[in-house]
């Protein structure tokens, strides 16, 4: 069983930056891929980033470039770094875990948290 909680978002303006934490509780946290989604008032949640178990490293093109996703194993925490920050940025964030392979579907992943809101002012 594993806990989320998401922190850090917040109003920013249009090239700004935020960094967003999720501190995760539970045993075996290592062995998680670790992702964040988003999901914007009228849209379908859509992939940000995943951290693998294996630390390989994926992001959606949209953020490719501007948004930075680690992890402190020993801390159990999941951090997203995100500059340059769009309008298009604004959404509800969440960070999510699942064993096995890593995914891009938000449907797939076993754990989620209950969000953080950015909102970006142009």
């Amino acid at each position: 069983q594993v806990q989320l909680v998401e922190s850090g978002g917040g109003l920013v303006q249009a090239g700004e930056s935020l960094r967003l934490s999720c501190a995760a509780s539970g045993r075996a946290f290592s062995n998680y891929n670790v992702g964040w989604f988003r999901q914007a008032p009228g849209k379908e949640r859509e992939f940000v980033a995943v951290k693998t178990w294996a630390s390989s490293t994926y992001y959606a093109d949209s953020v490719k470039g501007r948004f930075t996703i680690s992890r402190d194993n020993a801390k159990k925490m999941v951090y997203l770094q995100m500059n340059s920050l769009k309008p298009g940025d604004t959404a509800v964030y969440y960070c999510a875990a699942k064993t096995g392979a890593s995914s891009r579907l938000s449907s797939e992943y076993d754990y989620r948290g209950q969000g953080t809101q950015v909102t970006v002012s142009s």
